[in-house]
């Protein structure tokens, strides 16, 4: 690479095209995908101004309140001021860099932004990284012009991107804590802390701490006692010392090696007393090495993803003076052809690398269209389905409940947030308690009196609840539907939803009336209905004469038919009351009233059926009338 000194550089028009690009991806996804449940409780939390919430300050939810003023119970508007900030972040970079580097390269690092993945998308989703990367990289531009011209207006600034961040997210703390042991270590700048602008920075900063002190005060600590100890395991993990390489995976393997470089020429001309290279290096490392130590100690999928990602952007400044010692480096070994070719592969990766992220979360708005190639059970669909489910609750609610308005009830938080954003109620309620708990949430929904506590207000009231089967195991809906059963008179399943080959499944549960906790259960009890395959195993090959064999049981209800299924049709009927003392035991059967006799069986002549690949399964129905498919697997007949 040739200094623009010597030679014009295409770069305004590279930086141009990439930035349309990704701009035209964005504002295109943002209208075609569903709010995910972080982004949707934003929204809920934005219809419930307050200075803080149990797992964040306010900013993230006003940010979202105001977008969707825009346009009520539509995505794109709640996402609009995040993809208004995101799309910011190359010329914020530009403005961070100008002071520090020249033109040229600062043009070079905002193009850099578009390449580093996780920036690149930056703004498509409504979360607190967005004001918290741009408040970020404020501060630090704000307090590099302070450091320098000691202007008035550039403390205040300063003091005022801190307030801002810190009413962000707890992670902003890292900011403040950067510009300390900047100030501490780094010599020549010890004459701030006896400069009266400083502190009067110090003092606006300080307001950023109003919203976190005031919700923990009110709450007995449980906010910052979420983030410090509950979301942790504080233990060693072996997996955790896999950060790096994660994160090299993440921002792409060239481009984190040339980061290790940056870092390494940061601190060497730190050594020289250079001053914008300590500040540089003051905060990227701080953001980076903090998660560096920790990450085999703590929440191992956030830590090793997006938490770093604040460390970056102040290495970006300087990434183009090291692709610079790249190039002339390669051009000594292997001359300037190939090295501007190496040097040109690294962001070039990079921004395919944004590409690829773009598509991974954009392809969950294509799920019918992708399954025939990619198969069930490979897309997310956490950002897909939500109309659906709200264009299907609502006419199941007029068909069942016409001469009333009943209470939704769902069995997590994320569901009744997205039942209210659509509008189809203002009143949802949740009995998610484990989901909410690792979320740090549970404490704002019981504040809201949209948790479990918040039935006793519709003691009396009918309600429809609502279950997402395809985020539950067995257990987690057996332990749900008891908790619904405590709290109802009586309680029966109407309909169910099933979406992308059954990805996305959802079961819908009528309830007569909200009873107090106190109250005798709902009986019987619509508890899902368990069942196992002893034989024939998965992918078996099959001749002769088989027994097909298992166990099922329905608390409060019992079984009453259990039906073999060859190629998805019910192909004969099992014999179903055998003797199961062991399922008894091991699975704590209570209620059914066929327990002891659990157990099934069907002498299966395999040679009625052709030879090759047969799907096998069983179809349980239980005296509610309720059916299940179960244990779906493949066979190979071979007489």
């Amino acid at each position: 690479m040739q200094d623009a000194s010597t030679q014009p550089s295409p770069i305004m028009g590279w930086l141009t095209a990439a930035f349309v690009l990704v701009l035209l991806l964005k504002l295109f996804l943002a209208t075609q995908l569903d709010l995910y449940s972080d982004e949707v409780f934003y929204w809920w939390a934005s219809t419930k101004l307050a200075l803080a919430y149990s797992d964040l300050p306010f900013m993230t939810a006003l940010l979202a309140g105001i977008g969707s003023g825009f346009g009520p119970s539509d995505a794109f508007a709640v996402r609009s001021l995040f993809l208004l900030l995101g799309t910011l972040l190359p010329l914020l970079i530009y403005w961070l860099a100008k002071p520090i580097s020249n033109h040229q390269q600062a043009l070079e690092s905002a193009a850099l932004t578009l390449c580093l993945p996780l920036a690149g998308f930056m703004g498509l989703l409504a979360v607190p990284d967005v004001p918290l990367v741009v408040f970020g990289i404020l501060s630090i531009g704000f307090f590099q012009r302070a450091l320098s011209e000691d202007q008035l207006v550039y403390w205040v600034a300063t003091g005022c991107s801190v307030t801002l961040g810190l009413s962000t997210h707890y992670r902003f703390f890292l900011y403040p804590l950067a510009a300390i042991l900047f100030l501490t270590l780094f010599t020549p700048e010890h004459r701030q802390w006896r400069n009266g602008k400083f502190w009067l920075a110090v003092a606006i900063a300080s307001l950023g701490l109003i919203p976190i002190l005031w919700f923990n005060l009110s709450n007995q600590l449980s906010s910052a006692s979420f983030y410090l100890v509950e979301r942790h395991p504080w233990e060693f993990q072996a997996a955790g010392l896999l950060h790096l390489f994660k994160q090299a995976g993440l921002v792409t393997p060239p481009l984190y090696f040339v980061f290790i470089l940056t870092l390494v020429g940061l601190y060497r001309k730190a050594r020289q007393r250079n001053r914008n290279a300590a500040l540089l290096l003051a905060f990227a490392c701080t953001n980076l090495a903090v998660y560096w130590v920790l990450a085999p100690w703590t929440d191992a999928n956030s830590t090793s993803i997006h938490w770093p990602l604040s460390g970056y952007f102040p290495l970006l400044v300087a990434v183009p003076l090291s692709l610079r010692s790249a190039f002339k480096w390669c051009s000594v070994r292997w001359g300037e052809v190939k090295a501007r070719r190496l040097v040109l592969a690294i962001p070039a990766i990079g921004f395919i690398g944004t590409l690829v992220a773009f598509i991974g979360i954009g392809s969950q708005a294509y799920q019918m269209q992708l399954q025939p190639f990619l198969g069930t059970g490979v897309l997310s669909d956490k950002m897909a389905g939500w109309k659906e489910l709200a264009e299907f609750t609502t006419r199941l609610a007029d068909n069942q409940y016409s001469d009333s308005n009943p209470l939704i009830v769902t069995d997590n938080y994320y569901t009744a947030a997205q039942l209210e954003l659509a509008g189809l109620t203002t009143i949802a309620i949740t009995i998610d308690r484990d989901k909410a708990i690792r979320d740090g949430r549970i404490t704002q929904l019981r504040l809201w009196n949209k948790g479990e506590n918040g039935l006793s207000d519709f003691v009396g009231y009918p309600a429809l609840y609502i279950n997402e089967d395809s985020t539950l195991t067995i257990d987690e809906k057996t332990s749900l539907m008891a908790t619904m059963c405590s709290m109802s008179t009586a309680i029966s399943p109407v309909s169910a939803l099933s979406l992308y080959n059954g990805d996305k499944a959802f079961s819908f549960y009528s309830v007569e009336q909200i009873t107090p906790a106190s109250s005798s259960p709902a009986y019987p009890c619509p508890y899902p209905m368990q069942a196992w395959i002893d034989s024939p195993a998965a992918d078996a090959t099959l001749t002769g004469t088989i027994n097909v064999s298992g166990w099922a049981y329905s608390e409060d209800n019992g079984i009453q038919q259990v039906h073999v299924l060859l190629n998805g049709e019910r192909f004969a009927s099992a014999d179903y009351g055998i003797s199961r003392i062991d399922v008894v035991d091991a699975r704590q059967v209570s209620s059914d009233p066929n327990a002891p006799n659990l157990g099934f069986e069907y002498s299966l002549d395999t040679r009625e059926l052709a030879n090759g690949e047969h799907t096998l399964a069983v179809e349980l129905i239980n005296r509610a009338g309720t059916t299940l498919a179960y244990g779906e697997r493949q066979i190979r007949i071979d007489n």
